[in-house]
């Protein structure tokens, strides 16, 4: 997908399976919505194709629509309409519809179901479109940035919803800024920038194959880390920095923490503090994509 002189979708390709969660992560303009809008049948790609269900999104729009749910950033409810009113509307659209009054239990939309859409507060017009998203009981499920602006509570019951839905055998697609959020809910995990996949994999296996875990802990100043160095794996580095505070970072295991105690207990050191830090979705993230703030 190209705008101008910008392309922002780089020959992107994604397999979702059947009945996972996938989660597209990525920084502001990374490309996340089009991707998604692009397999909802909103926009039709430049170059390439696009399957969801076997079906062209584009092309063969009449046909999916009724099997897919989608919640928009934009919200995609108009804006003099009431809440619980767009709900039923929604609802009877579908064959078979959940219960209305459930998703409006479920997702706290009771204390607004007269206000108009356009006087919710913006977590209330996000519950609203992830209940539009799920009330057809869709076999497949575009979440874009379900959980932007709730608070906890909501956060959560939103969490519990989609887990019920992987549960239930319904696939679920998602973006989020939220690592918390993808490494909770998602099997699968595309990272993207710049309208590139940057890697792909389950949260495991990224945080895995990125470790880059730390033994930190306090101790006298200046010790002689020779001995510790001879012991530990090559991708091992000791540091002390500042005087006295001492780090061991590499691929830490048991093993490693180990070799790190016998150490001090070989100086008749006792370390103060001794912590381990592990990896998460989160470093593996921002050493992806950078860690300086974008417009």
């Amino acid at each position: 997908m190209t705008y101008g002189p910008k392309r922002a979708v780089d020959n992107i390709t994604l397999t979702v399976q059947t009945g996972s969660v996938t989660a597209i992560l990525g920084p502001n303009g990374a490309g996340k919505t089009t991707v998604v809008e692009t397999c909802e049948g909103y926009r039709r790609p430049h170059h390439g194709q696009v399957r969801v269900l076997g079906l062209d999104p584009a092309a063969q729009h009449q046909a999916l629509a009724p099997r897919i749910g989608v919640m928009l950033q934009g919200g995609g409810v108009w804006n003099g309409a009431r809440a619980v009113e767009m709900l039923r509307y929604a609802a009877s659209l579908h064959r078979t519809p959940l219960s209305v009054d459930m998703l409006v239990e479920r997702l706290g939309l009771g204390s607004c179901g007269t206000t108009k859409y356009r006087k919710l507060s913006g977590g209330q017009q996000q519950r609203l479109g992830l209940a539009m998203a799920l009330v057809g009981r869709p076999e497949l499920v575009f979440l874009d940035e379900p959980t932007a602006g709730l608070d906890p509570q909501a956060r959560r019951a939103t969490w519990e919803l989609v887990e019920q839905l992987r549960a239930d055998g319904v696939t679920v697609v998602l973006t989020t800024h939220y690592m918390d959020e993808a490494e909770r809910l998602a099997s699968y995990v595309y990272v993207v920038d710049r309208g590139l996949v940057l890697t792909e994999g389950t949260p495991e296996s990224l945080v895995t194959a990125r470790a880059n875990n730390r033994i930190t802990f306090v101790a006298p100043r200046g010790l002689d880390t020779g001995p510790l160095r001879a012991v530990l794996p090559p991708d091992c580095q000791v540091t002390e920095d500042p005087a006295g505070c001492y780090r061991v970072e590499g691929l830490v295991n048991p093993q490693i923490l180990a070799a790190v105690t016998v150490w001090c207990a070989d100086l008749d050191v006792m370390p103060e503090r001794l912590t381990v830090a592990t990896s998460s979705l989160e470093d593996v993230f921002l050493e992806l994509t950078g860690r300086e703030l974008r417009s």
